[in-house]
């Protein structure tokens, strides 16, 4: 699949090449057996999870409520520790930000965190088409960017990669710098990358992060790894740049605790990340390290429109991946297949506010709307709901196919019309009855090739609802 295929308007296409791939039909099945097993395991051992579930919506809902008020605390708290947000409306006055504040230290290198805000903003093609090497640090990060690809996971960027894949691309990358044995082993292959990025967070001249949750109280903004990486590339540059989402924000430092025993139990099933970090501000003047410059960027993207609107829960989303862990959908054909930033059932439903609804018209649709998103879903997001919401929203907007409008048009009128409604459905049983012409019709009609293709209609066993009502009713049976 190539970068100018990943879009969602490809999606249909991309999920076909994705399920023909055999490399993913390797990789895919152990995602969700992996990750939900563990989160299971992890949940199963704090009785209180529903609670502090129920406690994390409340927060967040307080938040988006009150979130001209708290963003203006962060700011405050930020500068009292001698921080500066920059306020960017746009993917575009972000990218700029972060560029002038790059140029303001001369900056030639910088290292990066793992963020999904960056790959929203397209940050890293952005600084090198003006001269500045941005370094990945996540390894998972790391070996997508030596493989030219955007991350397939929000949690693991590499997930669909196997470990020959991660083998060769070391060997073709590192080869300059003297490393000519192709690994076979996954701790040979952590220890030589970790070898390799030692020098480069020695000699970044800034240091880009995301940020997991922002604290309006103190300023500070929260990192949740699990390799360490986070801790380097903001503390040894000299400036450090955070970027994240106004969303991120949370009222206190106990209220990021409260999330935070969320957030690692959902995505990996962990009692907590190996490494949770508080940032606030630069260095001290007593402190042994720490960058001089602290620089929090703060993006909107459209986001405040979704605030007051049917869409306003997708903004709870605390990126713990764990919608697409457990998504059928995302399990057949991988994250790359959805051509957007955010990919399985979060992407589903953030993604066509910020492409469009024509853009991304395919996506609320690759759903079985079988709940278990939102089952899992730490913050309650109601995800089937709203991306019910955008397929109406897409067949207001006659963005959804032809076909399609004209299919459900057609269903709109005939059962609003009860008389027409059962004579259609009677004699559809018979019809169906006939099971080898049935099967044949719903694979050669497109819209139900693609249901068809992997299912079969079961024949009905008796006549129509109406019909075995009426039967009940006449025998003296309770209507119950």
């Amino acid at each position: 699949m190539t970068q100018a295929e990943r879009t969602p308007r490809a999606f249909r296409d991309n999920a076909r090449a994705a399920m023909a791939d055999p490399i993913l039909r390797r990789v895919l099945p152990s995602l969700g057996v992996r990750f939900s097993s563990h989160r299971r395991a992890a949940i199963d051992r704090l009785p209180e999870f529903d609670a502090l579930r129920d406690e994390a919506v409340e927060i967040k809902n307080h938040t988006l409520q009150h979130l001209d008020l708290y963003l203006e605390r962060f700011e405050q708290a930020v500068t009292a520790q001698g921080g500066v947000v920059h306020w960017c409306v746009n993917a575009e006055e972000a990218r700029r930000t972060v560029l002038k504040l790059c140029r303001s230290v001369g900056a030639r290198t910088v290292t990066k965190g793992k963020s999904m805000i960056a790959e929203e903003i397209g940050l890293n093609p952005f600084l090198e088409a003006n001269g500045i090497v941005p370094v990945e640090t996540d390894l998972g990060e790391y070996i997508i960017q030596l493989a030219h690809e955007p991350p397939s996971h929000i949690i693991g960027p590499a997930i669909h990669k196997t470990k020959e894949q991660v083998a060769d691309l070391f060997l073709d990358a590192h080869r300059a710098q003297g490393k000519t044995r192709r690994l076979e082993q996954g701790e040979e292959m952590v220890a030589e990358a970790r070898e390799i990025l030692r020098d480069k967070y020695l000699a970044a001249d800034a240091g880009i992060t995301g940020a997991n949750f922002l604290i309006a109280e103190t300023g500070s903004i929260v990192l949740v790894t699990n390799e360490g990486n986070g801790d380097l590339t903001q503390s040894l540059p000299p400036m450090h740049i955070a970027i994240a989402s106004i969303e991120k924000l949370v009222p206190t430092l106990e209220d990021a605790m409260t999330l935070i025993r969320l957030l690692a139990r959902s995505a990996t099933g962990q009692e907590m990340s190996v490494y949770t970090t508080m940032a606030t501000g630069p260095r001290r003047a007593d402190d042994p390290d720490g960058p001089a410059q602290f620089h929090v960027v703060l993006l909107d993207n459209g986001r405040s429109r979704l605030i007051g609107t049917e869409f306003q829960d997708v903004l709870r989303c605390i990126r713990c991946g764990a919608c697409m862990n457990h998504c059928p959908i995302y399990a057949a054909v991988g994250g790359h297949a959805y051509g957007a930033v955010y990919m399985g059932p979060i992407g589903a439903v953030l993604s066509p506010h910020l492409l469009g609804i024509a853009e991304a018209k395919d996506l609320p649709n690759a759903s079985t709307f079988c709940g278990r998103c939102e089952e899992v879903c730490p913050v309650r997001i109601p995800l089937p709901m709203l991306m019910r919401h955008w397929r109406e929203e897409a067949f207001t907007q006659d963005a959804s196919p032809a076909a399609e409008r004209w299919a459900i048009a057609a269903w709109a009128w005939l059962a609003k019309r009860p008389q027409y409604y059962r004579l259609a459905t009677r004699v559809a049983v018979p019809v169906l009855r006939l099971s080898a012409l049935a099967q044949h019709y719903l694979r050669a009609h497109d819209l139900t090739r693609g249901w068809a293709k992997a299912r079969a209609m079961p024949p009905p066993q008796h006549g129509t609802f109406m019909d075995q009502w009426r039967a009940r009713q006449s025998t003296g049976h309770s209507a119950r």
